[in-house]
């Protein structure tokens, strides 16, 4: 499901217009943004956890060198999700057979 396809989802769940869907889906995406870069956690009970988790610094190697380079910390958002979403039933759907 692309942005599109999620902003029309959402205008016609909620009786919105595409502009007011897409803006409620961008201030959410926003403010999710802002509290992970504050260092706190946004939970949706039922959905999941967005955080921030760090990574320590490491030596890691050049692959095409092999040689030793230093990769320096980083935080990154991180999404866990919750029991309703851990246990979905549905099966995957599968690419279509390519044709020949």
């Amino acid at each position: 499901m692309t942005k599109v396809e999620l902003v029309a989802k959402i205008a016609e769940d909620a009786g919105l217009t595409k502009v007011q869907a897409e803006k409620a889906l961008n201030s959410f995406v926003t403010a999710t943004t802002t509290a992970i870069k504050a260092g706190d956690k946004v939970t949706l009970v039922g959905f999941g956890t967005f955080s921030a988790i760090t990574r320590a610094a490491r030596t890691g190697r050049n692959p095409q060198t092999g040689k030793a380079i230093k990769i320096e910390a980083k935080t990154n958002g991180k999404f866990t999700p919750g029991k309703a979403l851990k246990d979905l039933n549905a099966k995957p759907v599968k690419a279509a057979a390519k044709k020949k």
